[in-house]
């Protein structure tokens, strides 16, 4: 079957519909489980639309002999070979912040539900009990967080973080105290070394890099305070989990709230079982709002590129580079 567009993950909008009327458009949301068959369906076609559990490594490139653009749902770039895909010169496109509001607003869904027992409180009050005093919580006011990586999402959680009354810490190694997101959002640049000290709430915007793989290990969680709370919404690797399961059990931290896993779906998790850990399945950036911005833009870029056009939205070049 000949494809122009092919979506190897769960990805429905009013924007895929109307690339269809126009494109050969193969939906196959479970495809990216099979690898043999994903390398075969992906010659001769010209783009792919993914979320982040499709690996475009280099294998999947040279298997897809006629690829033009790849489309990522989301802004997390780690499984795309972009080295490769430069090589191919085939566009990159990605949807920059259409997804920030949604988990900047996830950060506090999580931070609240553990500030106030609510999992644990619902649980007591549905099995008939009324034990208050369990319930014993926290007010985010007066509070320090520390937010690492001050982008995008980053800046968003700061803004929100100072309307809570919050004191509001961020390392970003690429900002200086002059760029918009420190002046605008009255984060103060620190070290992580003194973000990570100073901190009750820990907050990761971080992308997966060589640099950032492993960043929050046992030698950092042990630099956190003992009631500090870790929330990681941006990518599971950048957390060391063995390392988190032992300050945990050690009693070393306060506390984790976690939407992203190393492994993903993460199966059996050492962390399942421990108090004081708050689980949600990478659904920050999961809001009705935020999964239409993200797919129609990244759509509209895959309709450009499709069309000769060169895309608006993209992380290496906007139009293909074939020789």
């Amino acid at each position: 079957m000949i494809t122009d567009l092919l979506l190897t993950e769960e990805i429905q909008d009013s924007s895929v519909d109307e690339m269809a009327t126009r494109y050969r458009v193969s939906h196959e949301p479970d495809l990216w489980k099979h690898r043999p068959a994903l390398l075969e369906r992906v010659s001769g076609v010209r783009a792919l639309l993914v979320r982040n559990m499709t690996a475009v490594d280099r294998e999947l490139v040279e298997a897809a002999t006629g690829l033009e653009v790849v489309g990522r749902i989301g802004v997390g770039l780690d499984n795309l070979d972009l080295g490769a895909l430069a090589e191919r010169g085939v566009v990159v496109c990605y949807p920059p912040e259409e997804n920030a509001v949604s988990v900047a607003e996830h950060v506090f869904a999580l931070l609240l539900s553990f500030a106030r027992h609510i999992p644990a409180a619902d649980r007591g009050v549905r099995e008939g009990r009324w034990d208050r005093g369990s319930f014993i919580g926290f007010e985010l006011a007066g509070k320090t967080i520390t937010i690492l990586g001050l982008g995008r999402i980053g800046y968003r959680v700061a803004v929100r973080a100072r309307a809570f009354g919050m004191r509001v810490l961020a390392y970003d190694p690429y900002l200086v105290a002059q760029h918009s997101f420190v002046t605008e959002s009255g984060a103060h640049l620190v070290s992580l070394d003194e973000g990570l000290r100073e901190a009750d709430v820990v907050s990761c915007h971080l992308p997966l890099t060589r640099d950032t793989r492993g960043l929050l290990n046992a030698e950092r969680l042990a630099w956190m305070k003992p009631h500090a709370l870790l929330i990681n919404t941006s990518r599971g690797p950048v957390v060391d989990e063995t390392a988190l399961q032992a300050a945990l059990e050690a009693e070393q931290l306060g506390g984790a709230a976690l939407d992203v896993f190393e492994k993903e779906p993460p199966g059996h998790n050492p962390l399942f079982s421990l108090p004081r850990v708050l689980l949600t399945p990478h659904i920050a950036s999961w809001t009705h709002e935020a999964l239409h911005r993200v797919i129609s833009t990244v759509a509209a870029d895959v309709d450009r590129v499709l069309s000769g056009q060169p895309a608006r939205n993209f992380a290496n070049f906007p139009t293909p580079r074939r020789a």
